[in-house]
């Protein structure tokens, strides 16, 4: 794989070259750092190993299999264009909010799982 920071290009293995002064499907300049150019990328890498799926997934997984990483990649991007467009604090406000939610649910889960632990383990002569 090659990389021309002049031209901003990588070259794949197969001889495919992602051009990053291109612009993507809805006409927005795609550069090094944007989440679609890493999507065309792994696209790319993704037909030229040309894998096959396990056969033992359904026909539902293997067809949305093909479009899950884009799904999340055009998640991801639409919450990082509503977070750049939002104030900071608004921003900062939001994944705080999500960096302490998580911990807390998880620790009412755990306590929660303790005290029915404490209840019903002595019926078993464990306590």
């Amino acid at each position: 794989m090659e990389a021309n920071v002049a031209g901003c290009q990588r070259k794949l293995g197969t001889g495919v070259v992602v051009r990053a002064n291109q612009r993507d499907q809805w006409g927005r300049s795609v550069d090094e750092s944007m989440i679609v150019l890493r999507l065309r990328i792994r696209e790319m890498k993704m037909m030229e190993m040309n894998q096959e799926l396990p056969s033992d997934w359904m026909k539902w997984e293997k067809q949305y299999f093909a479009h899950y990483h884009e799904d999340v990649f055009e998640a991801v991007g639409l919450l990082q264009s509503y977070l750049m467009s939002v104030r900071p604090s608004v921003a900062f406000g939001m994944v705080a909010l999500l960096a302490l939610s998580v911990p807390m649910s998880s620790g009412m889960v755990l306590i929660q799982v303790l005290e029915m632990a404490k209840r019903i383990l002595p019926c078993f002569g464990l306590f």
